[in-house]
C-alpha cells in the first residue's frame, strides 16, 4: 500500500507543479501561451482559468491527503 500511495503522491506533485506554473499571475504566466492572454484580461476569468483553478485545488487536496497517509503509514 505504501508504494501505491508514494506513486500517487509523486504523480500528483509533478502535476501540481505544472498546473501552478500554468496559472496567470501579474505578468501573465505560462497560461498566455495557451490562449489566456488579452482575452482573459478584458473578459475576466475564463472557463479555462476556472477549470485550471478547480484542478489545482483538487490536486492540492489529494496531495495533502497522501501526505497525511504517508506520515501515518511511515510513523
Amino acid at each position: 500500500m505504501t508504494i501505491a500511495v508514494v506513486a500517487i503522491h509523486i504523480i500528483v506533485s509533478v502535476t501540481l507543479i505544472v498546473l501552478i506554473l500554468l496559472h496567470s499571475g501579474r505578468g501573465g504566466g505560462l497560461s498566455e501561451m495557451f490562449g489566456g492572454g488579452l482575452g482573459s484580461a478584458a473578459a475576466g476569468s475564463t472557463v479555462v482559468e476556472r477549470n485550471l483553478d478547480r484542478f489545482t485545488v483538487i490536486l492540492g487536496l489529494i496531495f495533502g491527503i497522501t501526505t497525511v497517509l504517508l506520515a501515518l503509514r511511515l510513523k
